[in-house]
């Protein structure tokens, strides 16, 4: 029953798409930019396996090995299904456009190898056209006389330039018309006549809207602080919560600074005071704390009593050591 029940469903092998239902632009773009990264990773792995070999062998025959690649990624995936590996990912697949159904209609072969050859072809020519005339050999130093082999030379570049021009003028207009109609993102697509069109019958929206806003509105609100914090100083804000927080603090914290205390640990670190030098105020500090600390911020402050730091000057102590 479930093998039949399948065979009913996939009907002519796909399964009932209503072609009519719009595809988002965004949609297409990502599907191509998908296959487009999958060219790119697969070249990748097969020029790691030559890795060890002399360097650019593989240079004199990389169009061909490309062009060899996309076929193989296009016998295994667009001939197989009717769709690339991006659009499966987008949900994604062709749909002939060449008869007026109002059913979905698969890609003919034919369809299906113009649009190989349609990819590979203009693409192969331009990575070859400045090889392609010598190995012709039809350069100045072939077999033809110098003066009618230049000309000729001369007059099949001008033609591959001009024809050149024309493909890619031709896919500009169409991704213009693509972003008037949303329909055939790259010319291969409107010459073959397929469309893409969803590939199921109803395509749930799995991230929601309101999701969606959140990380936006969260992303922007991180890239605003990342821009704004390391315009604060940190540590004269601090100085000044700890000034307004600890302003009365009591006998005690008073007895600390008219007494001996504050010249037994650093007001930064906290230790014993290394090369204890004093910025104009009754605190010591560190010379190496106090000097990177005044280097990194020019209107340096005490954090102890938030007074100004001048510059740090020598302080000399005397520690008297008793015997029990």
């Amino acid at each position: 029953m479930g093998l039949e029940n399948e065979d009913k469903q996939s009907g002519n092998g796909e399964p009932d798409v209503d072609p009519q239902t719009p595809v988002l632009r965004i949609n297409q773009l990502d599907a191509l930019e998908l296959d487009s990264a999958l060219e790119h990773l697969v070249w990748t792995q097969f020029s790691h396996c030559f890795q060890n070999c002399r360097p650019g062998i593989l240079t004199p025959a990389e169009p061909e090995l490309r062009a060899l690649l996309h076929l193989l990624l296009w016998r295994f995936t667009l001939y197989s299904s009717s769709a690339t590996v991006g659009q499966s990912l987008m949900s994604l697949r062709y749909h002939s456009t060449v008869n007026s159904s109002s059913h979905y209609t698969p890609l003919s072969p034919r369809q299906k190898l113009a649009l190989a050859v349609l990819s590979v072809v203009p693409r192969w020519l331009q990575e070859r056209s400045h090889s392609l005339l010598p190995w012709l050999g039809l350069s100045s130093l072939g077999p033809a006389p110098g003066r009618d082999s230049g000309l000729l030379q001369r007059g099949l570049r001008s033609a591959l330039t001009f024809f050149s021009s024309i493909i890619k003028l031709a896919s500009l207009i169409n991704f213009l018309v693509f972003l008037r109609n949303g329909c055939h993102p790259i010319l291969a697509e409107r010459i073959a006549g397929a469309q893409a069109v969803f590939s199921k019958p109803s395509v749930v929206r799995d991230v929601t809207y309101h999701y969606m806003n959140r990380e936006l509105l969260w992303h922007g609100f991180a890239d605003f602080l990342i821009f704004l914090l390391p315009l604060i100083n940190t540590r004269k804000l601090k100085t000044i919560i700890h000034s307004v927080v600890f302003r009365g603090g009591g006998d005690e914290a008073k007895r600390a600074v008219d007494g001996e205390e504050v010249w037994k640990e650093c007001g930064l670190c906290g230790e014993w005071p290394t090369m204890p030098h004093a910025v104009g105020c009754q605190h010591v500090f560190c010379y190496y704390c106090i000097k990177s600390h005044s280097i990194a911020d020019v209107d340096l402050t005490c954090p102890k009593c938030g007074a100004e730091a001048g510059q740090p000057e020598l302080v000399s102590m005397q520690v008297e050591m008793s015997g029990r």
